[in-house]
């Protein structure tokens, strides 16, 4: 593991750490990230193994797959954006779970906490008596 001589003159002392210790860690020995990240792999996955990132339901997957059968593998995980339903800000919540290279190691369907649920019943119920009010 080779680290930048600014950084180990800084970091590793500051954190009491040891680069034997942390180049013998499986995951970095390696080379991966000690954290077990899972990803989707946008140019090898089904639509099944789409539909388990958060937010994504079985007709967006089918869109992804349906792009990338007409225009070919996405280049960059920023180009999921031109599939239509992927915006920006939806885009940002689904990056960290994305790949354009390597296997699909994402196994089960990623929860959207806080995403729409009694937040939106909220907003549909104060939303339409204020449009009636508006009328």
């Amino acid at each position: 593991m080779a680290l930048h001589p600014i950084v180990r003159a800084l970091i590793v002392p500051v954190l009491g750490l040891s680069l034997s210790g942390l180049a013998s860690h499986p995951a970095v020995a390696e080379g991966e990230a000690p954290s077990s990240h899972k990803t989707v792999n946008l140019n090898q996955a089904t639509a099944a193994e789409l539909a388990r990132l958060p937010r994504v339901g079985p007709k967006l997957a089918d869109r992804i797959v349906a792009h990338r059968k007409e225009h070919g593998p996405f280049p960059r995980v920023e180009d999921l954006m031109q599939v239509k339903g992927v915006g920006e800000k939806f885009f940002t919540a689904l990056k960290p779970y994305l790949a354009v290279s390597g296997p699909t190691t994402l196994a089960e369907k990623v929860s959207s906490a806080g995403s729409r649920g009694a937040t939106s019943k909220t907003k549909k119920s104060g939303g339409s008596g204020s449009k009636k009010a508006k009328a």
